[in-house]
């Protein structure tokens, strides 16, 4: 499913979409297992967020969401890259409160 194409208009929807993903290409039921994520940042200035999907027997299934790129990279249990996914539309990433 390499390059894909989605739009997405804001920050709660890039969320559903991504945890939907992450449990549909990994056979999970949506909404069963808790998503956490962090902002990430380069040069002081937000650049993109981490998604990370707990899910059973300690499983942990992460996506990255690049700003520059305006991509969604999804990654297996183990670490390798198994999705990526092109914004058509890329919500707004406010910077980090001082």
């Amino acid at each position: 499913m390499y390059g894909d194409s989605v739009l997405i208009h804001n920050l709660d929807a890039l969320r559903i979409f991504v945890h939907e993903t992450i449990c549909n290409n990994n056979e999970l039921e949506a909404n069963v297992f808790p998503t956490t994520e962090r902002i990430l940042v380069r040069r002081g200035k937000p650049c993109g967020i981490f998604f990370c999907l707990h899910g059973p027997r300690s499983v942990k299934l992460t996506a990255i969401w690049e700003t520059d790129r305006n991509t969604i990279l999804f990654y297996g249990s183990s670490g390798e890259r198994l999705h990526k996914i092109h914004l058509k539309g890329a919500p707004v990433l406010q910077p980090l409160a001082a």
